[in-house]
């Protein structure tokens, strides 16, 4: 029953990212560099976004110039995502489901991530696109270390409070185009 809701809300917030995502005009990702300052020096993970992904690349190169930026990389579907050094300009190469990836295998460890998603919540619930790969993968670094989980959408993704299961993994803050939603996930 979850699933089939879940399902039913993707296909919303694919319709509604995909129309933020027209009217993008190439600023969206200023929100997230200016926070980003904050955790200079700290490795941090980002994407190379697909289809109609918000891009967080201005940030990550920004971040880039202070410390290393991975990209994530799947090695199974019940696994975790790993990461591989990013900078701008680094050859790449295709991977699992079409994402672009790092030729190099300069893997690093994050504890920082931004994670692209289908709709969130100011909660900090994540529907993502049904795999399971930021969940398992925030629960790995969680049990290792202090992770940060930051859900980067635009605005036009914001439900209320979303369908979540026991294995979702929350996000700790959300950075639209217009705003930083700092999550309290323990009211």
């Amino acid at each position: 029953m979850i699933q089939e809701l879940k399902k039913k809300i993707r296909q919303e917030a694919f319709y509604k990212r995909r129309r933020a995502f027209n009217a993008d005009v190439g600023n969206s990702a200023s929100l997230l560099s200016s926070f980003l300052a904050g955790y200079r020096g700290v490795p941090i993970a980002g994407y190379l976004p697909i289809k109609t992904e918000i891009n967080p690349l201005s940030a990550m190169e920004e971040a880039s110039a202070h410390g290393l930026v991975g990209v994530p990389v799947i090695y199974g579907n019940s696994k975790p995502l790993q990461f591989s050094r990013w900078e701008p300009g680094c050859d790449l190469k295709k991977g699992p489901f079409d994402v672009q990836i790092p030729v190099n295998s300069d893997h690093l460890v994050p504890e920082v991530l931004i994670i692209p998603m289908v709709g969130f919540d100011r909660l900090g619930g994540r529907l993502g696109y049904g795999g399971g790969f930021y969940d398992r993968t925030l629960a790995f670094l969680r049990s290792r270390q202090a992770t940060l989980a930051i859900g980067f959408a635009y605005s036009d993704q914001e439900f209320e409070n979303l369908p979540l299961e026991k294995t979702d993994q929350g996000l700790d803050v959300v950075i639209t185009e217009r705003e930083i939603i700092e999550v309290n996930r323990h009211k």
